[in-house]
């Protein structure tokens, strides 16, 4: 009885220093999210983000608790919005007024050395990236306004295609239009400006005629892996080889859709399992997600391990120093296991050093290829 008692408090004591490990190596990084969606989401409603929101997935409170340094906010809208370019300048102005009441809290950064001057002081350090190329209206001193404000990453499409260029959504249709002559003017533009060029979200030919002109290392800042779900906002392999070759970072997506090949059909046999509908009309699988009851939808989080299997994947075809995490909390509806918010993101550190990553490995995924991207940028 005493050998089994000791056998078990032996167990205990090396679970608990495991988790102590991960701890502090979480603690250590500078953790870098490229791709979360609260600006639109609750910042912009008037949500109080300061205080623990008892909805979406990220507030100050589990920021802290999830040991996020820099969090990238996405300012978004689709494109059917009228005056887009004004309503993107309408979620930085909420943006700096919520960082205006609270700057013992947070800081806005537009260098890498504003970033490690909030890490320093324990502030949430926030940046921008616009996701959608649609809210330029098609003009270049609208980017150099949005630059001159902090953005530091462009989505060059959302689903939506620009004028100038097409989106992955698009290009699967059947439009594969790729750059045009204007499309070509932003890229060049943004390389002299400094702005990190985004290539999630856009079409394939979209995205191989930016890696023939940009001359700095690009992000994928929310996309996964295509040779494990075939997804159309994934990334095949050749995609993946061409990021490494670039220079740029590839931020891994926590979506279930994105990550698990089988979420789709998942969701829809239990809609049709729990749901009546008399409605003849296509229903999407985020409403049929969102229509399903909680107790249903718990079922059909992936596993935390798939996460890690697309980050596997991606150190394996592009090398470790290309691999990051744009998890598009508040963007989505269907989360993994055990990465719920922006809270539990040391449950992925301890998932990675089980994996048999190393810190220093650790430490590139979570900041610090994208902290060298935004430095080639500069």
């Amino acid at each position: 009885m005493k050998f089994f008692l000791f056998f078990f408090y032996l167990l205990f004591a090396a679970s608990l220093s495991a988790r102590q490990q991960a701890d502090d190596l979480h603690k250590n990084a500078i953790v870098i999210d490229l791709h979360n969606d609260v600006l639109s989401e609750s910042i912009i409603r008037g949500k109080d983000i300061t205080k623990r929101l008892t909805k979406g997935h990220t507030d100050f409170p589990r920021l802290k608790k999830g040991g996020v340094d820099v969090q990238f906010f996405s300012v978004w809208c689709d494109g059917k919005k009228l005056k887009p370019f004004q309503y993107a300048n309408r979620q930085i102005d909420a943006l700096n007024e919520l960082i205006e009441r609270n700057t013992d809290q947070i800081i806005l950064a537009k260098s890498v050395g504003d970033i490690y001057k909030g890490v320093q002081q324990g502030k949430i350090v926030a940046m921008l990236g616009v996701e959608g190329g649609h809210m330029i209206e098609n003009q270049l001193s609208n980017l150099d306004s949005l630059y001159r404000r902090g953005v530091r990453y462009l989505t060059l499409t959302w689903n939506n295609s620009t004028a100038w260029a097409s989106s992955a959504a698009d290009e699967r249709k059947g439009k594969r239009r790729g750059l045009t002559d204007f499309g070509r003017q932003v890229v060049r533009r943004m390389n002299e400006l400094g702005m990190v060029i985004d290539l999630s979200h856009v079409g394939e030919q979209t995205f191989y005629d930016v890696l023939k002109i940009t001359d700095k290392p690009v992000f994928v800042s929310h996309s996964d892996v295509y040779s494990i779900n075939p997804h159309y906002r994934n990334l095949t392999d050749q995609q993946i080889k061409a990021i490494a070759k670039n220079g740029g970072v590839i931020g891994v997506n926590f979506y279930a859709d994105f990550l698990d090949p089988t979420f789709r059909r998942n969701v829809s046999l239990l809609y049709a399992k729990h749901i009546s509908s008399t409605d003849s009309l296509p229903v999407s699988i985020d409403k049929k997600y969102r229509l399903l009851p909680v107790q249903v939808r718990q079922q059909l989080a992936p596993p935390l391990s798939l996460v890690v299997d697309h980050i596997n994947y991606l150190v394996q075809v592009a090398g470790i120093d290309h691999v990051g995490i744009g998890a598009d909390f508040d963007g989505m509806d269907a989360t993994p296991a055990g990465l719920a918010d922006v809270g539990e993101y040391p449950h992925l550190t301890e998932a990675l050093i089980a994996c048999g990553y190393t810190d220093e490995m650790i430490k590139k995924i979570w900041g610090g290829n994208v902290l060298r991207v935004l430095r080639a940028q500069e």
